[in-house]
C-alpha cells in the first residue's frame, strides 16, 4: 500500500480514476457526462483541496480529495476505491492512514441514497475513533439531505 499526493506528474491518474467514481454516483446525484463523454471533476484539486492516490502493487487502486477548510480541519470531498480492490479493508486502511498523517478534525458527508457509503463511513469512523464521533443528518446547500460524521483527534484540534 503506497499513498501519494496528487501533483502534475500523476494528475492524469486521478482524472482517470475519477471517471469510475463519478459514474458510480451519477445515478444518485443525477450527474451527466459532457459532450466528450467525461464527468467534470468536482471539486478541482487546487487551493485548499488536495488529492491523494492509493497504489497497490504499483497499480492505482483508490483516490480521495480532501479540503482543508481551515487549519487542521478537513472535509473528505471524494473517496473511491476501484471495485476490484474492494476487499481486505483497503479503503479503511487508506483513509485511516490519512487520518493519522493529517490529524486534526474531520467531516465526512454522504448524499441521500448512497446507503453503501453511509454504511462504510459509519464503520470506518466508529472503528477509528472507538465510537467517539458525532453523526447527524442535515440539509446541505449543495447536496441536499446528507448524513455526516464528525470527529477530532484531540480537544485542541
Amino acid at each position: 500500500m503506497n499513498i501519494v499526493k496528487v501533483d502534475d506528474s500523476n494528475t492524469h491518474v486521478y482524472a482517470n480514476l475519477y471517471q469510475g467514481y463519478a459514474a458510480e454516483f451519477s445515478r444518485i446525484i443525477d450527474d451527466k457526462l459532457d459532450e466528450s463523454g467525461l464527468f467534470e471533476i468536482y471539486p478541482q484539486l487546487k487551493g485548499s483541496v488536495t488529492g491523494y492516490l492509493l497504489y497497490i502493487d504499483g497499480k492505482p487502486a483508490a483516490l480521495t480529495a480532501i479540503d482543508e477548510k481551515s487549519a487542521k480541519a478537513y472535509e473528505i470531498c471524494d473517496f473511491y476505491v476501484l471495485p476490484c480492490f474492494r476487499k481486505n479493508k483497503v479503503g479503511k486502511r487508506f483513509i485511516s492512514s490519512l487520518f493519522e498523517l493529517l490529524g486534526g478534525s474531520w467531516e465526512i458527508k454522504q448524499v441521500a441514497g448512497a446507503d453503501h457509503a453511509i454504511k462504510f463511513w459509519r464503520e470506518v469512523v466508529r472503528d477509528y475513533t472507538s465510537g467517539d464521533y458525532v453523526e447527524d443528518v442535515y440539509e446541505d446547500y449543495k447536496w441536499g439531505t446528507v448524513t455526516r460524521q464528525c470527529f477530532s483527534h484531540s480537544k485542541n484540534a
